[in-house]
């Protein structure tokens, strides 16, 4: 079950390149909706689930420690990848492929905090998957917009973000692995995957949401936590 909640989760970066296909241009205020409603759902997440979980199932220096591994991975490889993108001045065509590079080595951490999720209980994993899903719809339409512009092929873009799409599911593996022979505590992946997804609501997320528009920004952030809160009390 797990595999195949990550799976879908994953789908969602396809999910976000359909709607750049098939809808066209998207105005600011809609990207900004998006934006804002993943980063809503992902602190939700973060503040009411994976980081109270992480502290009752391990002690708060493990947390800690977890917070600031997960903090400190996204942080490199954002600085590594923004490292890459600055000098290239060689077309579309590179640039959309070095995104989705960049994606698919982020899905990796991300598909290991849906197996801590469940690791946990199954209500967790649930919640966890969904807010990685819906932050998977603003990265699929950033890989969508410049392997466009740059002439590809719809087809060919599905494609290229499907086998993306399939590194969530992989990261799940090797996160149910990792806790099922207890190579690493539960508190410490449900930390980590708790700081990273900080680190991407706070220096990712909003701050491109609230460029497109600050009202839609809000209204989306403000949404995205309204159902967090509204899943909690249902599961």
């Amino acid at each position: 079950m797990e595999l195949t909640v990550s799976l879908i989760a994953g789908m969602g970066t396809l999910v976000g390149v359909a709607l750049v296909l098939f809808l066209g241009k998207l105005r600011s205020p809609t990207i900004a909706v998006f934006l804002g409603l993943a980063a809503g759902v992902m602190a939700a997440v973060v503040i009411w689930d994976l980081i109270p979980t992480a502290l009752a199932q391990g002690r708060t220096q493990t947390v800690i420690t977890g917070l600031a591994a997960g903090i400190l991975a996204i942080a490199l490889l954002d600085i590594r990848i923004t490292a890459i993108l600055g000098p290239l001045q060689s077309g579309f065509l590179k640039t959309g492929i070095l995104i989705a590079t960049g994606i698919a080595l982020h899905d990796l951490p991300e598909g290991m905090a849906i197996a801590a999720g469940f690791a946990s209980y199954t209500n967790l994993g649930f919640l966890v998957a969904l807010t990685i899903g819906l932050h998977n719809l603003p990265e699929g339409m950033a890989v969508a917009v410049p392997l466009r512009a740059a002439g590809i092929s719809p087809w060919r873009i599905l494609l290229l973000t499907f086998l993306v799409s399939l590194v969530t599911p992989l990261g799940t593996f090797l996160g149910l692995f990792l806790a099922h022979n207890d190579l690493l505590p539960i508190s410490f992946l449900l930390a980590a995957a708790a700081g990273a997804m900080l680190y991407i609501v706070v220096f990712e997320l909003l701050p491109r949401s609230l460029q497109e528009s600050v009202p839609f920004s809000f209204g989306g952030l403000l949404a995205g936590i309204l159902i967090v809160l509204l899943l909690t009390s249902l599961l």
